[in-house]
């Protein structure tokens, strides 16, 4: 159904062309939410409103990842490591790109996955992984690191920069370029990214070649920009989702949403910072702070690329069954190509 013609799709959503902001949903994404509250869980925690736990969330998005990213794009290898994190064994998953489609030295890209630091893990963002491996022509480091409530802020910011300065120090050993080591992530990873660049920049060590934004969650307090308030409900990232992320994010923690490693556009210097790809969709509640982020990067002096895919939703990467879905992640794939071959 899913790669049905678009008026098909729209038949099947059980309504009309969803038209908001000047923008049309794409047919594909309004089909694909009407199956999942066809399925009693039309949003990111589930059911509108609700208060589940962590665990019950977990599973359910680690069914819908099997069904929405199906097909495994072919790699030229995966492996499973496993290193010493910033508070003991930290999982990563190491993901090599084809031998005909690699240079002899491909650059190294750190991954963080979304799911607002509490749910989501190195299986349910295999497929996005795999994209970026095979179409970037990079390698992939995807990391494990833990999750709230049971590990709240700051253990994941601390695992990431943890895995980014071990990528740095054993990227020949993984057979990538060490000059060309970049952080990236969706949504909650795409925050650990830019965290994660920010910390890296200023604690004297080697800053990342790149840094990977996809649709990021910059600022968790509870401003909210007009996108915030335009689609608060009904495409997937709800305003009541974003809360209850937030509220384990910071359970049991001493820090709180306005400390910039939780934050990071609430940091007041942003100069000297890597070239940052961010990528927003039209239909996301956090696509507005996401490029005031990046244009507020960009008048700190730092060489930023924006994209907007106006016809998608917060979590497109891994809805990649959905025609438009996987034509952004591709297109996506190419500007990080090229932005890391000019940083060669």
């Amino acid at each position: 159904m899913l790669r049905a013609p678009g008026r098909v799709q729209l038949r099947l959503s059980g309504k009309p062309q969803i038209r908001l902001d000047g923008q049309d949903l794409d047919p594909g994404v309004q089909l694909a939410l009407r199956t999942l509250e066809l399925r009693g869980a039309p949003t990111m925690v589930g059911a509108p409103h609700s208060n589940p736990e962590p665990d019950e969330v977990r599973a359910r998005v680690h069914r819908e990842a099997l069904v929405f990213s199906r097909v495994k794009t072919e790699v030229g290898g995966v492996r499973e490591l496993e290193i010493e994190g910033a508070d003991g064994p930290l999982r990563l998953r190491h993901y090599r790109p084809p031998r005909s489609s690699a240079s002899e030295k491909p650059p190294l890209l750190v991954f963080f996955h979304g799911g607002g630091f509490v749910i989501c893990d190195l299986d349910t963002h295999d497929e996005p992984c795999r994209m970026l491996c095979r179409h970037a022509e990079v390698q992939v480091l995807s990391v494990d690191y833990r999750l709230a409530p049971e590990h709240p802020f700051p253990a994941g910011v601390r695992d990431a920069l943890a895995a980014f300065r071990w990528a740095v120090a054993h990227a020949v050993e993984l057979g990538a370029d060490a000059d060309r080591v970049a952080v990236g992530g969706d949504s909650a990873g795409a925050n650990l990214s830019a965290v994660t660049a920010q910390l890296a920049a200023r604690d004297g060590g080697l800053a990342p070649a790149l840094q990977l934004l996809i649709y990021p969650a910059v600022d968790l307090t509870e401003a909210r920009a007009p996108s915030g308030r335009l689609f608060a409900d009904g495409f997937y990232l709800t305003e009541n989702d974003r809360q209850w992320c937030t509220r384990h994010y910071f359970s049991g923690s001493e820090g709180d949403a306005t400390d910039p490693r939780a934050s990071p556009a609430l940091r007041k210097d942003l100069s000297g910072l890597a070239p940052a790809i961010v990528i927003t969709a039209g239909f996301d509640p956090l696509r507005d702070e996401g490029e005031a982020y990046a244009e507020a990067l960009r008048k700190a002096g730092t060489r930023v690329l924006l994209d907007r895919a106006p016809e998608l939703i917060h979590g497109f990467m891994n809805m990649t069954t959905v025609p438009a879905a996987r034509d952004a992640a591709l297109r996506l794939a190419g500007m990080l190509r090229a932005s890391l071959e000019l940083a060669k």
